[in-house]
């Protein structure tokens, strides 16, 4: 019988309940599906009336747009912070003194373990009393400054595997041509560190996005929260609900789109700067 790399290739046999195992699950799931819309019509929640009220002016100027801006704008500057503590604590677990590496396995630790949420909680209390902020910018920052560390926690400890799993070849052809270690690091390991790493990285992207949905706990007004102002108020929060998480899939299919592309197109240029190296290693060995 042939064979894949992953499993073997099934039989007629095999194929068979396999096919009568797909047509029971689809089977199951629009009995489900049926049952769910059922219930639902029984409870009048799918009136034309409370999906129409979704798409009228008042619903997106007034809640979803504005709740929209507040989630792009706090998820945008906590992935711009998150991808910078990263590298930096990332490159400082990586670094040849050994108390630049415990410094910053310490922090990457620490802020790993606490939950993002306890971390919302106390920058929102604690810069409230300092008085730094103004009060209305308050839930803004502890959303930020929280996503930052935690994600940027998880980022750094990326940039740390992604650099150990490259072949120790590659540190070498750097040290062959002539760079230091540092120099081998930032120019040679880190890029293509960065571009196997990033799948990972956009999903630690989404998860920045979801995560902004908790900044509501602490009166930030999100598009999460926005629509649960809004159907409260309106009295069709399932339907708001599901609008909203509608919305937050557009943004990372998008997102996700991007970062293939992008991934793509640095696994291209990073393979045309890398091969030299290899060579001229090579050479040097010949000579």
């Amino acid at each position: 019988m042939s064979t894949s790399v992953l499993f073997d290739v099934q039989g007629p046999r095999a194929k068979r309940v396999t096919m009568i195992l797909n047509v029971v699950a689809v089977l199951v799931v629009a009995v489900l599906v049926w049952l769910v819309l059922q219930k639902l019509g029984e409870q009048g929640q799918l009136e034309p009336a409370k999906w129409s009220a979704l798409f009228t002016d008042r619903t997106w100027s007034n809640f979803l747009i504005p709740g929209l801006v507040s989630t792009l704008k706090a998820a945008a500057l906590a992935v711009v912070g998150s991808v910078v503590f990263g590298l930096i604590f990332g490159l400082g677990r990586l670094s040849g003194l050994w108390i630049v590496r415990a410094v910053s396995t310490v922090v990457v630790e620490f802020f790993r373990a606490v939950p993002v949420l306890v971390m919302m909680i106390f920058f929102y209390l604690g810069l409230a009393r300092t008085g730094l902020i103004q009060p209305s910018n308050t839930p803004f920052w502890a959303v930020v400054i929280a996503l930052i560390l935690y994600n940027g926690s998880v980022i750094a400890e990326l940039v740390r595997s992604g650099v150990y799993q490259l072949p120790k070849g590659q540190r070498e052809a750097g040290l062959a041509v002539g760079l230091t270690p540092s120099q081998a690091l930032r120019s040679i390991l880190l890029p293509q560190a960065l571009t196997a790493m990033l799948p990972s990285l956009v999903s630690q992207f989404v998860v920045i996005l979801k995560d902004t949905a908790l900044g509501y706990i602490i009166t930030y007004p999100e598009l999460l929260a926005s629509a649960r102002r809004l159907g409260s108020g309106d009295g069709n929060i399932l339907q708001t609900l599901l609008l909203a998480a509608v919305v937050f899939m557009i943004i990372n299919s998008v997102l996700t789109f991007v970062a293939g592309r992008l991934s793509r197109l640095l696994s291209y240029r990073t393979a045309g700067k890398t091969r030299p190296l290899h060579e001229a290693a090579a050479g040097d060995e010949t000579g």
